[in-house]
């Protein structure tokens, strides 16, 4: 176990204070030593979805660093079990090389593989919970490792039964894939037209995860440390997700401005897009405030961005004033995708 260490090293933001203490695992037995002699007690890996205070973290932060993919053919079927620790995208890298079909369009997403039934990572059309077949983790409550499947994971809309719950720390996360040179049918628009297909249609697995690095490094989505645009949590809200009537008090709102992009949320419901309504309540790519080190990405506004000398008081007012300027606007409440440390919105 080390002296303390500034948090801003671990996550894409670069920004959190101190832990009290840090200690890295890499494997199961030292991750469950630690977590079992710590309290309070903070879980990282890539620190991609986590905004920690500038106070740091009052506690035992542990660093997953435990790799590994288990590979296990069946017919027609490839089950990959990855332990939290190894990073999303190789995880992805890994089965559009072998052609293994079904997060394809998951490709360049930060982070590690045990981060993503946290959040039910999505991105393109495609989230982790439609190939997850089982998560393992510890459970703190009970003192024992077990093995949930998907349908006791609670996974939803950028959440699960893992998020914003220290009862569980995932272990090793299990995947079921097709044996398929070909990608899942194409659902989102964008990457459709980027490929040059209909939705709903297929296309070769390296195809797809060449047009989603792309589309993504565009909008500042893919780390690139020479690039400020990049030092955020990428979206830092939620899609927001309303009733029809609600809906239509938006359209209202916003007819100076054209239709509002929408799709179906589910249970009737309607999903709306933040980053179109974060525009058109007046807050531009590149928008902040002088002098405080942070600012909306200058490629995309729904990522909110450490611009290498800002802090997280600072990007949590820029937040807020995003939030009550889309709420005062159109009526409508963002709430953050990231896991906020020690700190609130």
């Amino acid at each position: 176990m080390s002296e303390p260490a500034t948090l801003a090293t671990f996550t894409t933001l670069r920004l959190g204070g101190t832990a009290r203490h840090l200690v890295e695992v890499t494997n199961e037995e030292q991750t469950l030593a630690a977590v079992r002699s710590a309290d309070p007690v903070l879980i990282l890996a890539g620190g991609s979805n986590v905004v920690v205070a500038d106070e740091g973290f009052p506690g035992t932060v542990v660093l997953l660093r435990q790799r590994g993919i288990d590979v296990h053919n069946e017919d027609g079927t490839v089950t990959l079990t990855v332990a939290a620790g190894h990073p999303w995208d190789e995880v992805v890298e890994t089965a559009v090389v072998n052609g293994w079909s079904g997060i394809e369009s998951l490709s360049g997403i930060p982070g590690s593989a045990g981060a993503t039934p946290i959040q039910n990572v999505g991105a393109y059309g495609q989230e982790v919970a439609e190939t997850i077949t089982q998560v393992r983790v510890f459970d703190r409550q009970r003192d024992e490792v077990v093995s949930l499947p998907a349908g006791d994971c609670g996974f939803a809309y950028r959440t699960s039964v893992f998020k914003h719950n220290d009862r569980f720390v995932v272990l090793s996360v299990s995947f079921r894939l097709l044996a398929s040179p070909l990608s899942t049918p194409i659902r989102y628009a964008e990457l459709a037209r980027t490929l040059g297909v209909e939705p709903g249609a297929t296309a070769p697995l390296d195809a797809v995860r060449d047009a989603v690095l792309k589309l993504r490094a565009g909008k500042g989505m893919v780390i690139d440390p020479a690039d400020r645009d990049t030092y955020s949590v990428g979206s830092f809200f939620t899609n927001p997700v309303v009733s029809p009537d609600d809906f239509e008090r938006v359209r209202g709102a916003a007819a100076q401005f054209g239709e509002p992009p929408s799709w179906p949320g589910g249970d009737g419901t309607v999903k709306l897009s933040a980053a179109w309504l974060i525009e058109r309540a007046g807050f531009r790519k590149g928008y902040g405030r002088e002098g405080s080190g942070v600012a909306l990405s200058g490629k995309h506004t729904l990522a909110l961005t450490n611009r290498g000398t800002g802090s997280t008081a600072a990007l949590l007012d820029l937040a807020r004033e995003i939030r009550e300027g889309v709420e005062s606007r159109f009526g409508v409440v963002l709430h953050p995708e990231p896991v906020l440390v020690n700190c609130a919105l």
